[in-house]
Order: C-alpha cells, then sequence, then structure tokens
C-alpha cells in the first residue's frame, strides 16, 4: 500500500492552483461576462469596411524630445503609443473588458491568483522576428525595473512571470483579492528582447525603438513634427479588435507653442481634427473660420458617459503651508466658479464635485449603507463631515461679489493661526502667506488671475507663473511647485492604477501622478478596498466612499467638466454611425474617397 499512499500525498502536494484546470477564453471582464462573445467580428462602435488610406493630420502643444514612451526622462510626441501592442485591447463600449491581441487566449483560475497568456503565432515585430514569451517576460521585467515609475506601482501586485514556452507565458500574484491583475498584465506594452539587449533603456532616444503596431515613425523632426505610417503587412489588421480601426495610411502630428497659434493653424488648413477643450473658444473662435462658412468643415459636440475624473487646482502636501486642511478649504473658497462659468465660459460646464464625476462612481447624497460598512472603520480618521454632510463645492451668486465666501475663508484662516497685519495674512512668526500657481499654457491665466485676485483680498500673495512645457514637466517630475492645475483621469473601473494616483507608497516616486503628495492611511485602506470588490455594486460602493474622504480632504480645489466632446474637422473624414461610451474614438475613421 505504500506506492499508492505515496502517490496520494505526492498528489495532494501540488498546490492547488496549478492543479485546477482552466480552459482558454478569448477575453476577461472585469466583472460578469465580456460582452463580446467568442468567434465576434469587430466592435460594434467600428465600420469594418471603412476603407484604408490617407492622412490625419493633428496638433500637440510643446514639443518633444524622445522616441521612448516609456521612460520618466523627456517628452515623447504625440501618437508614441502607436508602434506598440499590447496582450490584450480594451473594447471602449464596456466598463472594463479585454480581449486578445498580441495574446490569442488567456487561462484564469476562479480565484485570479495567476494568469497565463497564450501568443498567436502570426505575432510579429516590424523586422519580421516573432513575438515570444521571453519578450513579454522581458518587458515586465525591464518596465518595472527602468520605466515610468508608474510601471512599478500598477504592477507591484504580480510576484512573477514564467516562461512555459515560445509562446506560452505565466504571471503569478501575490496574495490578496486582487482580481484586475489580469487585466492589468494584459494592458503590459509588449517589447522586443532582442532589440533592447545592448541599448540603454532607461535614456532618451531619437532613434525609433523597434515595435509591432499598426505604425511605425517614418519621419521626424525634433519639437517639431512626427509622421507614423502604417504597417502595410501588419499581423494584426485582420483581428476582431483591430478590425475598422487605424484606418489612415500616415498621421502626421505638428507641434505647437500654445492653444491660440494652434488654432489660427487649424482654421487655415494645417491640420484635420481638434478636440476643443477651451469654452471660449467653442463659443466664439470659429464664427470667422471659413471651413463652416462654406461647409468645408464640421463643428460637432459628442455627447460621452466616460468618468469626467477629477479636474482642480492641486495643493502639493509637501508643503508645510498647505498641511492644514483649514488652510485648503478657505483656499477654496476664494475660487468663484459660477463668475468664472458665466463671464468666461459661456455657461458651458457643469461644476465638478466628485473626484468620478459624470458616472454612477460618483458619490451623491449621504452614504448609503453598503458605503457606511466601509466608512465606519474610519469613524475618526476621517474628516467627521464624510458621515453627515453631502459634498459641494463652495458656490456664488455669479456676480462677482464673493464676500460671505472671504469671510468663511477668513474665519478658518484665523483658526488655523494666520491673520491680516498691514494687509498681508501672516502666521504667529510674521511669515506671509505666499505661493506660486504654475501653469503650462497662457489659456489658463485668464482664469487663473481672477482667483489669485480673490486671494488677495484675503492678504494672500498667490503669483502666477506660466512655463514652457519642458520645465513644467520637469517641475511637476520632481514635485517643485506649490499649486498646479492638474486632471486625474478615472475609468468606468477604476482599481490599481488608484494606488498610483493616491497611495503613500507613491506620494514619493518621481514622475509619480501622486502629485498632491496625499499620505493618508484611511485612503489607502480604501484605495486596497476598491481594488478587492468582488462585484460591480460593491465597487461603486467602494469607489464612493473612497471619494468622499478624498473630497472631504480638500486635497484639491474642484474646477468644472462637461460630459462631451467638443470636435472641429474639416470634412474629408468618414465615421461609424455609433459612438461608444467612451466617446468619440478617432482612430475608427476614415478618409472619405
Amino acid at each position: 500500500m505504500r506506492a499508492p499512499i505515496l502517490a496520494l500525498c505526492l498528489l495532494l502536494a501540488v498546490p492547488a492552483a496549478l492543479a485546477e484546470t482552466v480552459a482558454p477564453v478569448h477575453g476577461l471582464a472585469m466583472h460578469g461576462a465580456p460582452k463580446y462573445g467568442p468567434g465576434f467580428r469587430h466592435f460594434d462602435y467600428v465600420n469594418p469596411d471603412a476603407p484604408k488610406g490617407g492622412e490625419m493630420r493633428l496638433a500637440e502643444i510643446g514639443g518633444w524630445d524622445t522616441l521612448n514612451p516609456f521612460i520618466v526622462k523627456g517628452d515623447p510626441p504625440g501618437g508614441s503609443d502607436l508602434p506598440f501592442e499590447t496582450l490584450m485591447a480594451n473594447s471602449a463600449d464596456e466598463a472594463f473588458s479585454e480581449y486578445g491581441l498580441i495574446a490569442e487566449t488567456v487561462e484564469v483560475p476562479a480565484d485570479r491568483s495567476w494568469v497565463v497568456f497564450n501568443l498567436r503565432p502570426q505575432a510579429r515585430w516590424h523586422d519580421g522576428k516573432p513575438i515570444t514569451a521571453e519578450d513579454v517576460a522581458f518587458s515586465f521585467d525591464i518596465l518595472k525595473a527602468k520605466g515610468h515609475p508608474r510601471y512599478r506601482f500598477y504592477y507591484a501586485a504580480v510576484d512573477k512571470v514564467e516562461v512555459l514556452g515560445p509562446r506560452r507565458v505565466r504571471f503569478s500574484f501575490k496574495p490578496g483579492d486582487n482580481r484586475e491583475l489580469p487585466l492589468i498584465v494584459g494592458q503590459l506594452p509588449i517589447l522586443p528582447k532582442h532589440y533592447w539587449q545592448g541599448r540603454d533603456f532607461a535614456v532618451t532616444t531619437l532613434e525609433p525603438p523597434l515595435g509591432s503596431g499598426p505604425y511605425k515613425v517614418a519621419a521626424f523632426e525634433t519639437q517639431r513634427t512626427i509622421t507614423y505610417e502604417r504597417v502595410r503587412d501588419y499581423w494584426g489588421a485582420d483581428l476582431p479588435v483591430r478590425k475598422g480601426e487605424y484606418n489612415f495610411d500616415r498621421i502626421r502630428y505638428d507641434s505647437y507653442r500654445d492653444t491660440t497659434v494652434a488654432l489660427e493653424a487649424f482654421k487655415a488648413g494645417e491640420y484635420d481634427w481638434r478636440l476643443e477643450n477651451e469654452a471660449k473658444k467653442w463659443a466664439t473662435a470659429y464664427e470667422d473660420w471659413a471651413g463652416l462658412k462654406d461647409k468645408r468643415g464640421r463643428r460637432q459636440a459628442f455627447a460621452n458617459q466616460r468618468p469626467a475624473g477629477m479636474q482642480g487646482y492641486a495643493f502639493n502636501l509637501r508643503r508645510p503651508l498647505f498641511a492644514d486642511i483649514r488652510v485648503r478649504q478657505a483656499l477654496g473658497l476664494a475660487f468663484d466658479f459660477e463668475w468664472t462659468n458665466k463671464t468666461l465660459f459661456h455657461g458651458q460646464y457643469k461644476r465638478t464635485g466628485s473626484y468620478f464625476a459624470n458616472s454612477e462612481l460618483a458619490s451623491v447624497g449621504l452614504p448609503s449603507a453598503q458605503e457606511l460598512a466601509v466608512l465606519e472603520p474610519l469613524r475618526g480618521k476621517v474628516p467627521p463631515e464624510v458621515f453627515t454632510t453631502e459634498f459641494k463645492p463652495p458656490a456664488t451668486e455669479g456676480d462677482g461679489n464673493i464676500r460671505p465666501n472671504l469671510r468663511a475663508a477668513m474665519k478658518l484662516l484665523e483658526e488655523a493661526g494666520w491673520m491680516v497685519v498691514d494687509g498681508r495674512l501672516v502666521n504667529a512668526s510674521g511669515q506671509p502667506f505666499a505661493f506660486e500657481i504654475l501653469l503650462v499654457q497662457p489659456a489658463w491665466e485668464r482664469i487663473t488671475l481672477p482667483f489669485a485676485r480673490n486671494l488677495a483680498r484675503l492678504g494672500i500673495e498667490a503669483g502666477v507663473r506660466t512655463v514652457d512645457t519642458a520645465q513644467y514637466k520637469n517641475r511637476l517630475d520632481h514635485f517643485d511647485f506649490d499649486m498646479v492645475v492638474h486632471v486625474w483621469g478615472q475609468s468606468q473601473s477604476p482599481g490599481n492604477e488608484q494606488l498610483g494616483y493616491w497611495g503613500t507608497e507613491s506620494a514619493d516616486a518621481p514622475g509619480g501622478q501622486n502629485l498632491a503628495g496625499i499620505k493618508n492611511p484611511a485612503v489607502d485602506s480604501l484605495v486596497d478596498l476598491v481594488i478587492s470588490a468582488p462585484d460591480r455594486e460593491t465597487l461603486v460602493a467602494r469607489t464612493r466612499a473612497l471619494d468622499r474622504v478624498l473630497l472631504w480632504n480638500h486635497y484639491v480645489i474642484p474646477q468644472w467638466h462637461l460630459g462631451l466632446d467638443r470636435l472641429v474637422w474639416w470634412d474629408k473624414f468618414g465615421m461609424p454611425d455609433k459612438v461608444p461610451s467612451s466617446g468619440v474614438q478617432p482612430m475608427t475613421w476614415w478618409v472619405r474617397k
């Protein structure tokens, strides 16, 4: 009987995850099943018969100095991701689902403690060599070791990567309930090991790196222009996740000094397609555009259902000046959104009152029972208003008279130990309350200068400084600022990226996304709960709880959002009939014959 007993013991010693039989699947959803089943031919929001050809000319603001978009050094050009592919591809009409791209199929156990990717045999680099599991493992290792800091945080819960065969690779995850990990590994950009051997990945380069995507760099002039050319024998052209996409033979980005110059260049026909982010320009700047008058151009706003995220004046909490929550709240009272919207924006915007605005993830009213179950263990560690009061940004009548707000602000500042002496706000040591608002575009000056004037009425010296894009990026990468305008974009399925936005460990990582420098154990705890949410209903409740705590800590002065994509373009393009929930997808357009 010893042999059967020994065999049984050996069987029991096999880890459950390895013993589990897992069937390969074509796609994954964060919660539930993906919308598109096995054998789907294309996404619903594309035209699978879109013709190929022509050129799309685009604009970007500021210059660039590197063709490596994966590191913290340098500024890459617009479209720098076009030559590269990932293991899987997102759809634009689901909260969070991915389908095979470089990976043909994926294997995931019920507990999502690991994932195996089976690569497509036809997947090729632009030099014709096959993409292998060794390339996948290399990509993960090099991005974590030498890539932008966001990769280290995003993939921090990956324990190891193993090459199981020429086209088969496995990622194992650290203990914990993190159902998103197979999907975020699916977003891993895959880089060629054979190309990067002997090259320094961490430095800027003007040699176009080898890729595997639908485009490759054809021509460029640093700081001025770059043209990408469609790869004629692109291996993925007929895949369901690529059918009807990337239809242009060439995509060109031209660099402009600022948005005003770029607008005039567009109206002169120097480029073809423009996303208008300035309300004043949308309302008035196209009245003299010949393209509208003679119907050679079009202007249209498209509704979207994607979370607007948070745009606001972000405090740098590394500055002792902003350590007191009462000070941050007081400064927020000095921003007159209603006057700004009425006078500068033609009434186009909504005030942002959530880090997940324009979505079901935004907190509303008082906490629900599900939210309270999450928040109660944090009572005493978060602002008490989280439990008792719906967060609403301070409001005004919009007539420029904000005396009630300024009185409330002064009371808070006095409680925090500040006082006005000879017209200046000073602390007990006589040091003035002075800081700088750093901007990257002159267009922001007309918005920020009135805010600074309101602060001056409180005795606060708020300087406004606009710098070029290179200096701006360098200062943000090293947290060398007092206050900036920043946008934290959000998806319909928040997860591990929240660690990079708000997590304590990311607060001091150069180039990181925790721009405010938040170090709050309660926020860390809530982020962990968002990541481990087992279903959509729980995810929504936990995200709303996180939203409340972020809001009531006054880490930013919220600005505004729209819920529309405002587009203007020269009428040379065709577009699909359907716009997905994520908004307009320009790479599904085509040049009309």
